[in-house]
């Protein structure tokens, strides 16, 4: 068994963690994109101290923003049990559209832009059959027409962030009409033919950049 690393020192913590806030504030309005150089400038650390506290950028989002995810794996879990199948779906994306308002490195980070973590990866495998689930009784219920995949929502959640990320500094909440929109869309559209294969929701979450 290998041994758990040892506590930071008292001053090393309250660096980590200052980096943290403010990498946290930049992604969350600038996206995933802010350079190392940025964070430490607004830190006031020197580039050494990112890189050893977080030598890889992964490193860095999933600190950030493991927590965040985890709520919005809690947003499935509770839809699930929501005895009408179509609420749950739609509360369930309208509150992860939400968390992906108040910070755009989170939204960029959940539908994939630029590298999608580890923890992201298993995010997205717990989700997708709780919705697939809430899909599945759906269209048992009439509330959706047959033929309604986990990869249409995958589409659906990937369209309305674009229009968030889109019109963030002019009509931030432009997106929640978006997203009625395409749920009107897809509860009236005719999805009948072959379906698209699940590996189509990987691609739309890990590959949009390729």
């Amino acid at each position: 068994m290998t041994e758990p690393a040892p506590p930071l020192r008292r001053d090393a913590e309250r660096n980590r963690q200052l980096l943290l806030r403010t990498a946290y504030e930049l992604m969350a309005s600038r996206g995933l994109d802010v350079p190392y150089e940025d964070i430490a400038r607004a830190a006031g650390t020197g580039m050494g101290t990112v890189y050893r506290r977080f030598p890889q950028r992964q490193d860095l989002l999933d600190a950030l923003f493991s927590e965040h995810i985890d709520t919005v794996i809690g947003f499935a879990e509770e839809a699930s049990r929501h005895e009408d199948a179509w609420a749950g779906l739609t509360w369930f994306l309208e509150r992860q559209l939400e968390v992906e308002a108040q910070s755009r490195g989170l939204g960029e980070l959940l539908r994939g832009r630029n590298q999608a973590t580890e923890v992201v990866r298993r995010a997205h495998e717990r989700m997708t059959p709780l919705v697939a689930g809430l899909i599945d009784r759906a269209v048992r219920a009439g509330q959706l027409p047959a033929g309604a995949t986990p990869a249409d929502f995958a589409a659906a959640h990937v369209m309305v962030g674009s229009v968030m990320d889109a019109s963030r500094a002019f009509a931030p909440g432009l997106w929640r009409r978006a997203l009625r929109v395409a749920l009107a869309g897809l509860c009236h559209a005719d999805l009948s033919g072959d379906p698209p294969d699940e590996v189509v929701i990987d691609h739309l979450y890990n590959d949009q950049t390729k």
